[in-house]
């Protein structure tokens, strides 16, 4: 009957017990759960306090759907994290009212939270989602036995650019530097983020060293070459000649007397992270590696692995 009512404007998914409850929340996405506390085994009171426990779960709104009228009950199912309770018989308009409000404000909450993470010149999620992002990746390649890539790179000489044409320009530098790496890393397991002023880091899960090496000198290919008016792509980078000449009329000089166009210079590092092994160590080696590049002549890659590439 509820389904009825709200298949017209939503997207809804019918389970008939509390375990089966609990394994769609986990693998679905959903706006708003509503739940029928009377059910065999598992009540709906013991399911909404299991959701409440899941970190990712407790915030999907949960609306308890009852015979059981009394305050007791009502308080019960409130206390125990519920947004709403209806009980039977229920008037439809009401139901689709109440479902109607309680998803807005998921969404609204939803919104507010992606605007706080995301950086509000570039438009790539910001230092706070990265800090959350990357402990949660490294702890999906431990459990998943899989190599992760860290990458820390930055816009060559930034400040003297700063310095020549002034902070307007070296925001749209920033922007358009961190539009076009943001373009070359759209896998699922790709993650990209604003570090901090001209910094950016990357984490690239399920890549090992060659393969993540190979990939971040392309995306250094479509910054540094493809920002570079007549710069010329290097013999490694040859099929991406397409990419250089299309964004070749951007024309962004640096200052002559440093460099002729802008740069990035890339450090990074593959790993197989083990229990007990902290990343931020190896945050330090993708920094040092960039430091290298930065070291040996800017506009470069030098990963780490078992060996030094550049």
């Amino acid at each position: 009957f509820l389904s009825s009512i709200l298949t017209g404007d939503y997207e809804v998914a019918v389970v008939n017990t509390a375990e089966e409850g609990l394994e769609q929340a986990k693998v679905g996405d959903y706006s708003l759960i509503l739940l029928d506390v009377i059910m065999p085994g598992t009540d709906g009171f013991q399911l909404l306090k299991m959701l409440q426990e899941e970190v990712v779960l407790r915030r999907i709104p949960v609306i308890l759907i009852t015979s059981l009228n009394d305050i007791q009950h009502e308080e019960k199912g409130l206390t125990l994290g519920a947004v709403d309770y209806i009980t039977k018989p229920f008037h439809p308009a009401i139901v689709r009212a109440r479902v109607n409000t309680h998803i807005k404000l998921f969404q609204y909450w939803n919104q507010v939270e992606r605007d706080a993470t995301i950086d509000q010149l570039t438009g790539v999620p910001n230092r706070r989602r990265y800090e959350d992002v990357s402990r949660k990746r490294w702890q999906d390649a431990i459990r998943l036995g899989s190599p992760i890539s860290i990458c820390m790179f930055d816009i060559d000489k930034f400040k003297v650019y700063n310095d020549t044409f002034g902070h307007p320009a070296g925001d749209k530098v920033i922007k358009a530097v961190a539009e076009t790496v943001a373009s070359k890393l759209r896998r699922g397991t790709d993650f990209f983020a604003r570090y901090g002023g001209e910094e950016f880091v990357a984490i690239l899960l399920g890549d090992d060293a060659e393969t993540a090496f190979s990939h971040m000198r392309k995306v250094r290919a479509a910054v540094c070459v493809g920002l570079i008016l007549g710069g010329g792509a290097e013999s490694d980078f040859a099929h991406l000649q397409k990419v250089r000449q299309a964004v070749e009329a951007l024309q962004i000089p640096h200052n002559p007397e440093v460099s002729e166009w802008v740069t990035i210079s890339i450090g990074g590092i593959t790993v197989h992270p083990k229990v007990g092994t902290a990343y931020d160590t190896y945050l330090k080696m993708a920094d040092a590696m960039l430091y290298d590049a930065k070291r040996l002549g800017r506009n470069r890659v030098v990963w780490m692995d078992e060996k030094i590439h550049q």
